[in-house]
């Protein structure tokens, strides 16, 4: 890993295609049956073993090709918009009167969130793969909207499951996903949120596994997801570490990131394992609270388990059935984590807290009010807890935190919830 100021900018496709391939080869790697310690592997039916091992010879293929790498950074300049700047939260920083705060701008991306730079590269491999159908399942949208998106840059069909009650807090990317081409299919059994919606599209996998390729959303599920994943989304951190020491001129003390399933986070994290004096910090939705049992916190309250086809902590009942999750943000609302994130807790590399619904929607007020911008509802919970760090660090400290997603899709719900113009009314 590179740790000089003089890393080269990233201004022209050469220099972004470096970043990618760097990306592509950054980050843990589990063992040959995909396991993370004691985390990962595949726990799914006979019927979709083919089908994953086709997509591990695929991704593996992809990563040794120079030309799928040329193709993807392309698409990231030209279609995402990548690379996404870094800008320094200076008004934010003063109001918690503590530490220098920076975000990196995922939210800038095309379709608003991070979500796409994972579904360009696995749309690039179904296409490489000969599928001609994308399935997808999606809890805020976001992923739902960057899959339908990039199946219609590439002539792809595509249908999205999502639950029933996430259609309902997130019409506004039911309507985008239509608009896009996208089939949304509604999940309405159990709470009728994103862990039935993984269900279902799993379902229509294993009946339609010959010409559609399941684009999962997050670094859960069977292995090569969670490995594939983090890979499409290492190009944040190798990014921000690059942009962070060219704005601060050294490392961050801490770099935070909110975890439902933990793609944004693993993704940020990626560019800063091999630095041991950066702190890794990952922001769980606490909900109505972790004591009322209404919470999405999976490695803060759960335990081990598996779902959706892989080893991870989860939440679970007494009985070791899987307890739903609640959070305010559709995102974060998913009983699960990737099994990556468990092995970064197990081994102490990483620190996992929590922030619960009153504070994620004063953080999204308060970022809105001293910086202009409408954060996620996800991206809520870490700028919560990064305030409340930044504040205890103090002003010689460094605080970097992944802006994964903006707020458009989320202020109906708020203002359903608060009314459009009340919150805490910093003024700095």
């Amino acid at each position: 890993m590179p740790s000089e100021l003089d890393v080269p900018v990233a201004d022209d496709l050469e220099d972004l295609a470096h970043e990618v391939r760097r990306a592509l080869r950054t980050g843990e790697a589990p063992d040959a049956g995909g396991h993370y310690g004691p985390f990962g592997g595949r726990f799914v039916p006979e019927t979709l073993m083919p089908a994953l091992e086709e997509l591990e010879e695929a991704f593996r293929a992809a990563l040794a090709d120079r030309a799928f790498q040329e193709e993807l950074a392309g698409l990231l300049r030209e279609y995402v918009g990548r690379p996404t700047p870094l800008t320094e939260a200076r008004r934010l920083g003063q109001a918690s009167r503590g530490a220098r705060i920076f975000l990196k701008r995922e939210d800038l991306n095309h379709t608003g969130a991070h979500k796409i730079n994972n579904a360009v590269g696995q749309a690039l491999l179904a296409r490489r793969m000969g599928k001609r159908r994308l399935i997808a399942e999606t809890g805020a949208g976001q992923h739902g909207v960057a899959t339908a998106t990039a199946a219609a840059l590439l002539g792809l069909e595509c249908e999205v499951f999502m639950g029933e009650r996430d259609m309902a807090r997130q019409a506004l990317n039911v309507f985008r996903m239509e608009l896009l081409g996208a089939r949304v299919v509604p999940v309405r059994g159990g709470s009728a949120t994103l862990k039935e919606a993984v269900n279902e599209a799993i379902r229509d996998w294993v009946a339609r596994v010959r010409d559609t390729h399941y684009c999962i959303g997050s670094v859960v599920g069977p292995h090569p997801y969670p490995w594939m994943v983090q890979r499409f989304q290492a190009i944040i951190g190798v990014e921000a570490r690059r942009q962070v020491l060219e704005a601060a001129g050294r490392l961050p003390d801490a770099v935070v990131a909110c975890v439902g399933g933990g793609s944004n986070a693993i993704g940020i994290f990626s560019g800063f394992l091999e630095d041991p004096g950066v702190e890794l910090v990952g922001v769980e939705a606490a909900g109505r609270g972790i004591a009322s049992g209404e919470h999405a916190a999976s490695l803060g309250a759960g335990r081990p388990g598996v779902l959706h086809g892989s080893r991870s902590y989860l939440l679970q009942d007494g009985d070791g059935q899987v307890h739903e999750a609640y959070s305010i943000s559709a995102g974060l609302d998913y009983p699960g984590v990737g099994p990556e994130h468990a092995l970064l807790k197990e081994a102490g590399r990483a620190r996992y807290v929590s922030a619960d619904d009153q504070e994620a929607l004063a953080a999204f007020h308060r970022l809105a009010r001293l910086e202009g911008i409408v954060p996620a509802l996800e991206s809520a919970h870490a700028v919560a807890y990064a305030t409340r760090l930044a504040a205890a660090l103090g002003p010689n400290a460094v605080v970097l935190v992944n802006l994964s997603g903006r707020g458009d899709k989320d202020v109906a719900e708020v203002a359903r919830l608060q009314g459009p113009t009340r919150g805490e009314g910093e003024e700095g």
